[in-house]
């Protein structure tokens, strides 16, 4: 069995270390130079996907793709979610305005949203602790949402697996 999921956040919110975290095969990475206002943050970027693939028991197998973060590159989200059973949203809490951010993501993939789960891995709360879960949640229940919301390092594979486990089990009971 084939299952397709789609990572997707802001420059830095960790999704192409969250995917190498979990892959069990080398990452395919389109990582370029950093040339705008995002090397500030970080050297590189990608700028067409990531890719890696992580088996599960049983031979079922989960194609992971990870989106490009700058909006510059948003094209690139609806052809990657095409076909997706799930989506991560990954928020980094020490952006300027995470749940703003979390609550662009969910608008942005409104039209993949409509019949598919998704759930939010927050990542970097040991630098930023505010906001807390309680308050990613408060803003999904605002928003009429329903998902998940985890606290995630993503360069822990089992912080990580919590994440996908927690997407495919929302895929399996059809939420």
């Amino acid at each position: 069995m084939q299952h397709k999921i789609i990572f997707c956040g802001s420059v830095g919110a960790g999704k192409t270390t969250a995917i190498a975290a979990i892959s069990d095969k080398q990452v395919v990475s389109t990582e370029a130079k950093a040339s705008d206002e995002v090397k500030s943050k970080k050297a590189t970027t990608t700028v067409a996907m990531d890719y890696g693939v992580l088996n599960l028991d049983g031979g079922a197998r989960v194609h992971l793709y990870g989106t490009p973060g700058q909006q510059r590159f948003d094209y690139m989200w609806d052809i990657l979610s095409t076909g997706g059973l799930g989506l991560v949203i990954l928020v980094d809490n020490t952006a300027e305005d995470p749940i703003g951010e979390m609550e662009f993501y969910i608008k942005s993939f409104k039209s993949f949203l409509k019949d598919k789960p998704f759930c939010v891995g927050v990542t970097r709360m040991d630098l930023g602790p505010r906001p807390r879960l309680g308050e990613y949640q408060e803003k999904l229940i605002e928003l009429g949402r329903y998902a998940p919301v985890f606290e995630v390092d993503a360069r822990s594979a089992n912080d990580v697996k919590t994440l996908i486990r927690g997407l495919i089990h929302l895929i399996a009971v059809g939420v």
